[in-house]
């Protein structure tokens, strides 16, 4: 249950705010948090490291079992399995509260909807994405992203596509709409929340150089943002699973292929 707090936003009736905080920091310190600390000392080994910083790769897909296809199959599908957990342990704290999948706008009857304006967004999205990082790469402070560097077998597209998947609703459902709704019962302003929400993104993206980090501090800008006016996190879940999924498989395709796609 919620009541209005007085500030524009609500409070969950019965739980004192530190709870809340200390409830966010657990969930980011357990997740995405935690992944934006771990890109941050990886930058920092990139760069202290010899040799320019485009020379250097950042795999996001890659093989963990090498010449062993179904224990690689297995090994892939529990790590998707397992990145979800953070978001049943949101929904969870969400529903303890009394206010279920609410805050995330979820209902049946806006799918086509929310579908809709999915693909909108990643057409926006994704082609201002791609040029910005072969920019920050010409420029030398981004490394060479490499979207897969899975075994040519006959699952590798189908991980790819659950790989994009599992980033979109990890990613939108924490940061844009747990993260959001809870710094605003906490009486935080929009535009705070979104600042924080924007930073975030960004960090756990440093791995990928400055550049990586930049793209994703302006994504999440405008998605925080869309989910402030919407509140429904399932266009945002819809437009970053198709700019994972063309990025993602279109490396698969196009690597070596053509010459503007730098590959490792």
């Amino acid at each position: 249950m919620t009541q209005d707090d007085g500030s524009g936003g609500t409070a969950v009736v019965g739980v004192p705010r530190r709870w809340l905080a200390v409830e966010v920091w657990l969930v980011f310190g357990v997740s995405l948090g935690a992944a934006g600390l771990r890109a941050a000392v990886q930058l920092v080994g990139a760069l202290t490291a010899s040799g320019p910083l485009a020379g250097r790769t950042a795999v996001l897909n890659s093989s963990r079992a090498p010449g062993q296809p179904w224990v690689d199959l297995a090994l892939q599908l529990t790590g998707l399995a397992a990145g979800l957990v953070p978001v049943l342990l949101a929904v969870h704290l969400l529903t303890r509260s009394g206010e279920g999948v609410r805050p995330l706008g979820l209902r049946p009857a806006r799918v086509g909807s929310d579908a809709a304006r999915g693909v909108g967004l990643a057409a926006l999205v994704g082609g201002t994405g791609l040029a910005l990082y072969l920019a920050a790469r010409g420029a030398g402070v981004n490394l060479t992203v490499v979207p897969e560097a899975l075994p040519d077998v006959w699952w590798r597209i189908p991980v790819l596509v659950l790989s994009a998947a599992q980033n979109a609703v990890l990613e939108e459902v924490l940061v844009a709409a747990y993260l959001l709704h809870r710094l605003r019962q906490l009486g935080w302003s929009d535009n705070r929340a979104l600042a924080v929400s924007a930073l975030l993104r960004g960090s756990y993206h440093l791995y990928q150089g400055l550049g990586g980090f930049v793209g994703n501090v302006v994504m999440g800008l405008l998605f925080g943002r869309l989910y402030q006016r919407w509140g429904r996190v399932g266009p945002l879940v819809v437009a970053h699973t198709l700019i994972d999924v063309v990025a993602f498989v279109g490396y698969a395709v196009l690597a070596g292929q053509v010459s503007w796609l730098p590959t490792a």
